[in-house]
């Protein structure tokens, strides 16, 4: 590729994974395809690549792309300052050449057409998508070109196939596929784009109808909307292509006649508002089932779509398939993965005299439902108790372990009239003994009221992040009295109390590390940003002190799940 001239190879226990996803998106296009990371390795790279290059898979990943296959026209090394990709490369930007010259494992020189383009190649690393075609490359059984051939039409053709793939799978939300799907198709290929959606409960509704004059696009909301029923033996285009059963070509005549279900009405409608007098109709499928349908159409300054144009404008529809469909189950996953950890939490008690609120914020990954958790229910003796913990994991085992600490904590305390720490004590020993939780964290404290408006504070800390008081002031501080070793170790230690007063006014936050931690920053930096927002934002009611603290506190980069228990005295 075109990095630095000293670059790492793309080694480490990610690559395998990485590479054999990325591989599988990248066998979908159809030509010569690999994915270098920032530095300029290959770490993925598709059969067609293989094929052309005369190089596996494992002969490609971790190598600088650049040093291994870019030669000049005489088949001797290329200086990266006379490399073309070197430029676009660097500025992260989609670009294209006519000609250029890979070496193959044989040390046969390729001359190749190339495009690059920027690609998410997942978590927060940026990637370099590049796709190249070799128009003098023959393999057995290949059918000898046209005369008439051009391969730069071929070029762009893989090139608007390759950023396709590039854009819509880079993405896991539905509106924002079919939002870069718009702008890849119009108006490079039609004025006119419309797609229908086939919904969960079989339903049809047209989610797009967008006109592209130049850079400006129209939204037609007012062709948007629910649509009647799929027809089951409706000949016409778009009943066809939402059955799955094939693309075909379109204009105001195919409506004209009588109609045969209320989508030909419909289509009549659609012609007759947009003015299209020519539309290609192709069906978007996943590998599961049929989502729905592209409907791309033209006015009367171009030229009609023919048979000849179907093809290219399937493989959109069905890559556009199996990004909507990815998208779909994601989003499906995240609500139930939320769902189920909603429930797992428990609704908050009102505790006479004090302000309380909590929030939960979910892993960005909708697979991850997490461990940590938040908890505030009244004992016998007229006290409060408060708690939040983290069971190590992301997966359902800790939403499940997450479950099981929090009852027998909620257990333990009620029955047994003992300091925090003891009730803790009692906790760990259980833990080893009767769940599967390997380790945990956890803060639990009891609160009362004392004199003078004031109300005490006693906890025990097991491993958790201090908590942070501040006053009506903006004074804060973390009480990190009471602080021992993590639950599941298995020392058997006695653990220490603490006790503090909350005065009028003063707010406590307990959180998890999901709120304070973020890749290459310390937690003592994390722990700084928290003190410095939550004392500017003191004076701010509780719920918009709680609100803005989580928008301003949890890392961008975030790829944990947060709990945060907020409790306010009030003034006296």
């Amino acid at each position: 590729m075109t990095g630095p001239e000293h670059t790492e190879s793309f080694h480490g226990p990610s690559v395998p994974t990485a590479s054999v996803v990325l591989a599988g998106t990248l066998e979908a296009i159809g030509a010569g395809a690999y994915v270098v990371n920032e530095q300029g390795c290959i770490v993925a790279a598709n059969t067609r690549a293989e094929q052309l290059l005369g190089r596996s898979a494992d002969d490609l990943i971790g190598h600088d792309a650049h040093d291994l296959l870019h030669r000049g026209p005489q088949g001797q090394p290329l200086p990266r300052t006379q490399c073309a990709m070197r430029q676009p490369f660097h500025a992260g930007r989609t670009a294209q050449a006519d000609e250029a010259y890979f070496v193959s494992g044989d040390g046969t020189l390729l001359r190749i057409s190339w495009l690059i383009t920027p690609y998410d190649v997942g978590g927060r690393h940026a990637g370099t998508l590049v796709v190249f075609h070799a128009p003098d490359h023959q393999e057995l059984g290949d059918p000898q070109p046209e005369p008439a051939a051009q391969p730069l039409s071929e070029l762009h053709r893989l090139a608007l196939l390759a950023e396709t793939t590039a854009q819509l799978t880079s993405t896991l939300d539905v509106d924002e596929a079919l939002r870069r799907l718009v702008r890849l198709v119009v108006p490079r290929l039609a004025d006119w784009i419309v797609v229908d959606l086939i919904t969960e409960r079989d339903e049809v509704w047209r989610s797009v109808v967008v006109h592209a004059e130049g850079d400006t696009y129209t939204h037609r909301e007012d062709l948007q909307g629910p649509m009647p029923p799929i027809p089951e033996e409706s000949p016409m285009p778009l009943s066809r292509a939402l059955r799955g059963v094939a693309s075909d070509l379109a204009g105001p005549r195919t409506y004209q006649g009588s109609p045969d279900s209320g989508i030909a009405v419909e289509q009549r409608r659609l012609f007759e508002a947009t003015g299209m007098h020519s539309a290609a109709i192709a069906p978007i499928r996943s590998t599961r089932a049929v989502l729905g349908a592209l409907t791309l159409g033209r006015d009367e300054n171009r030229s009609a779509f023919t048979p000849v144009d179907l093809p290219l404008i399937e493989d959109i529809a069905r890559r556009a398939g199996l990004a909507l469909d990815n998208a779909r189950l994601y989003q499906r996953q995240r609500k139930v993965a939320e769902t189920m950890q909603n429930h797992l939490l428990p609704q908050m008690p009102g505790v006479a005299g004090l302000e309380m609120t909590v929030r939960y914020l979910p892993a960005p990954d909708a697979s991850q439902v997490g461990g940590d958790w938040y908890d505030a229910f009244p004992l016998a003796d007229e006290s409060t108790a408060l708690a939040v913990g983290d069971v190590v994991g992301h997966d359902l085992e800790a939403a499940a372990g997450m479950a099981q600490v929090r009852n027998m904590l909620r257990a333990y305390a009620w029955s047994q009239h003992e300091p925090p720490s003891r009730i803790v004590e009692r906790l760990d020993e259980a833990i080893q003994h009767i769940t599967d939780v390997t380790m945990a964290t956890t803060i639990f404290a009891r609160v009362e009221p004392a004199d003078d408006g004031q109300w005490k504070l006693s906890w025990t800390n097991a491993g958790h992040p201090p908590p942070l008081l501040i006053s009506r002031d903006g004074l804060a501080r973390y009480l990190t009295d009471g602080h021992g070793i993590l639950l599941g170790t298995q020392t058997g230690t006695r653990r220490p109390d603490a006790t503090a007063l909350l005065p009028p006014g003063s707010t406590l936050v307990l959180y998890t590390d999901g709120l304070i931690e973020a890749p290459r920053h310390t937690l003592d930096e994390g722990l700084s940003r928290l003190r410095q927002h939550a004392a500017a934002l003191a004076h701010r009611p509780l719920a918009l002190f709680t609100d803005e603290l989580l928008r301003r506190v949890r890392p961008a980069g975030n790829d944990d799940d947060v709990a945060l228990l907020a409790l306010r005295v009030p003034e006296a």
